[in-house]
């Protein structure tokens, strides 16, 4: 990082200006954004820490509540949901899975293909509209993983169709897994609970 010298200040383009030539809003303005953004990055750190020490104290009282039953339990994933004993504060740890398909969901769209060429009589016509739509991809080029998946739903009894069916089971897989803490207090005496948020826009 280049070093700045007393008495002046780099601008967006890497020049070097005068204090003395930089008007007073534009240094008030620097200033503002630099203690802000200093203070997030400091409250980042402590929400990067709380999550860390939140999970690794929630995985040591699982082992402990598991080894209680002389039972060993491997790895760290799992959804568990702790509760105060007053019923008052509840804690969801919980992981949640992204999938995605991999070539193998082109063999079932050719095959679902070859199907509705092949229907005329006995197949609603609604069922082909929604089969057609389900492989449409969005912006970033992905299909809908919920609505590909939904056509298993669908019992027809057509060899192409359950060979397609099969070629999505055998097509999905897990490409990333993403891991929660929610923190919930109950609301009054009732037994709903609303949540404690951690997200600044939600405060």
């Amino acid at each position: 990082m280049q070093q700045i010298p007393e008495g002046y200040k780099q601008d967006a383009k890497g020049n070097l200006r005068p204090l003395a030539k930089i008007h007073d809003i534009d240094l008030a303005r620097d200033d503002l954004v630099n203690e802000i953004i200093q203070e997030a990055i400091e409250l980042n750190q402590l929400l990067i820490d709380f999550k860390n020490h939140v999970f690794g104290n929630i995985a040591a009282f699982v082992q402990l509540s598991a080894e209680h039953y002389g039972a060993k339990i491997g790895g760290h994933k799992g959804n568990v949901t702790l509760t105060s004993y007053d019923g008052r504060y509840k804690i969801q740890r919980a992981y949640a899975e992204t999938l995605v398909f991999d070539e193998r969901l082109q063999a079932a769209k050719s095959l679902i293909d070859e199907c509705i060429k092949g229907w005329s009589d006995g197949i609603n016509d609604n069922i082909k509209v929604l089969v057609t739509g389900v492989f449409e991809v969005d912006k970033e080029g992905k299909v809908n993983t919920t609505k590909v998946l939904s056509l298993r739903q669908y019992k027809i009894d057509d060899p192409a169709w359950k060979k397609a069916m099969e070629a999505i089971s055998d097509s999905l897989r897990v490409s990333d897994t993403k891991a929660y803490i929610r923190l919930y207090k109950r609301v009054g005496d009732t037994d709903k609970y609303e949540p404690i948020s951690l997200d600044i826009a939600a405060v």
